[in-house]
């Protein structure tokens, strides 16, 4: 019997949150997994710090830490790789949050758009360290334990009607970037855990937890989506399994 798993949501670059979590949670031990579900930057201003953080993390605590990756890494990865201005340059993607978090530049006002002399950089992604590079190319696209399967987006569905287990994805970036209804409203199956669509925009009738906050986590049948808006104004969530207990920065 394996220990406890937490999983930790869509962060954002928001270190305050962050912290604020993990100080929630119980004491950790080697039986623990600590699983985060991608999408440690842009839109907050902390993006490097919050890198520096959970890629270090296992070695200042006793659990295991699962680090996953997020469609706002595979989209980084790709500027770096051979450019994606489409994904940079929109102010609501909360790149140049992260481009002047390594820089030092001032925290961009809300729809701010890059100085010229930024331009450049944002648009390469050359800002970013060789080891985060390197870091971010190694961070897997799922993870999978007896408790649940945890993946960034959800699971893309089959020829059948029903939905593929991540091993059987043909193109695992699809693990990261899919938002489908169907998903949300008809996957049965072993649990899965996912961020990626904030917990307003699912179907708040089928939440079995608060569904009066359409702001908190969102319990289906046999999904649980923990993206609760930190960096868009919101707060930080982490679900315990098998417990099911619920922990928030707010």
């Amino acid at each position: 019997m394996s220990g406890r798993t937490f999983a930790i949501g869509d962060i954002h670059g928001e270190t305050t949150h962050l912290f604020k979590l993990l100080a929630c949670l119980p004491k950790l031990d080697a039986d623990d997994t600590l699983v985060f579900l991608g999408d440690y930057l842009d839109r907050g201003p902390k993006s490097k710090d919050v890198i520096e953080y959970v890629r270090t993390l296992s070695s200042r605590t006793p659990a295991k830490v699962v680090c996953l990756r997020g469609n706002h890494e595979d989209a980084w990865l790709r500027v770096c790789q051979r450019g994606w201005d489409e994904f940079v340059l929109p102010p609501g993607n909360g790149c140049l949050a992260a481009l002047r978090s390594y820089t030092g530049g001032a925290v961009p006002a809300e729809g701010e758009k890059p100085a010229s002399d930024e331009m450049m950089e944002l648009t390469t992604g050359m800002f970013f360290p060789d080891e985060v590079v390197r870091w971010l190319e190694a961070l897997p696209y799922w993870y999978e334990d007896e408790h649940a399967i945890y993946v960034h987006a959800g699971l893309p569905p089959d020829k059948a009607g029903g939905f593929l287990h991540p091993s059987q994805a043909t193109d695992p970036m699809v693990l990261l970037w899919i938002r489908t209804e169907a998903f949300f409203r008809e996957y049965r199956g072993k649990r899965v855990v996912f961020g990626h669509t904030r917990t307003e925009f699912l179907p708040q009738e089928l939440s079995q937890y608060t569904p009066d906050d359409p702001s908190d986590l969102w319990a289906g049948e046999s999904v649980i989506g923990i993206d609760t808006g930190c960096g868009s104004g919101g707060f930080l969530t982490a679900v315990e399994l098998p417990a099911l207990n619920v922990y928030e920065s707010r």
